[in-house]
């Protein structure tokens, strides 16, 4: 996939200062309706990330969650230092998990994926210069079908592969492009098949290919 982040971010973000109170978090979080807030030092460089997680606990632990068993002695005190913080600063998560605006769609999605994350802060040097959450990363899979199949017919196999289109057969439903054809050589039907499955709205890849017989080496 070979989306920038800059493509699909949001650049109004939404973000708090550290001295930001409980109350105002919670009010942001509820009314943008996002799951995390970058946190912002007085040059708007971002210091941290609050989410409802970071939140949850005061509720928790007030209703009585503070005697929960299965809790271990590490986890519980820290849960116990979120329930007893009332700002940004004491709340936030750091140091923040970050991506640039140049960086690819895939490098965010693997952050969010790994770190369990909803949503992720752009910068510049630093600097908020916007947020991406899942649904965006998600919004490239929009991608209209047939704009799919003539990126794959007119750029892929016509300029990149200088291949006569008409010696394959394209098509592309709901995302999944399904490839016929015969490739000069195995190895370009391997490469074509990765690249496509690596473009932007592809769901997946159909490889129906056939391929030319391999040539024993003298």
């Amino acid at each position: 996939m070979s989306a920038r982040v800059a493509d699909v971010m949001t650049t109004n973000a939404v973000a708090v200062r550290a001295n930001a109170p409980f109350k105002e978090i919670a009010a942001r979080l509820r009314d943008h309706r996002v799951g995390a807030l970058p946190v912002i030092d007085k040059d708007d460089k971002v210091i941290g990330v609050v989410s409802e997680a970071d939140l949850l606990p005061k509720e928790a632990l007030e209703a009585g969650y503070e005697g929960h068993r299965g809790l271990s002695g590490m986890r519980h005190r820290a849960e116990q230092e979120k329930a007893r913080a009332v700002t940004a600063a004491e709340l936030m998560t750091r140091p923040p998990l970050t991506v640039g605006r140049s960086d690819l769609l895939s490098h965010a999605a693997h952050l969010m994926y790994d770190n369990r994350l909803t949503c992720l802060p752009v910068v510049d040097r630093e600097r908020l210069v916007g947020v991406i959450s899942r649904a965006d990363v998600l919004s490239v899979f929009g991608r209209a079908d047939a704009d799919i199949r003539r990126e794959i017919v007119n750029k892929i196999l016509l300029r990149e592969f200088l291949a006569d289109p008409a010696r394959f057969t394209v098509t592309v439903r709901n995302g999944v492009v399904s490839l016929k054809g015969r490739p000069e050589t195995a190895e370009m039907g391997h490469d074509l098949v990765a690249i496509v499955r690596h473009m932007e709205g592809v769901v997946a890849v159909r490889d129906k290919l056939t391929y030319p017989p391999a040539t024993s080496a003298r």
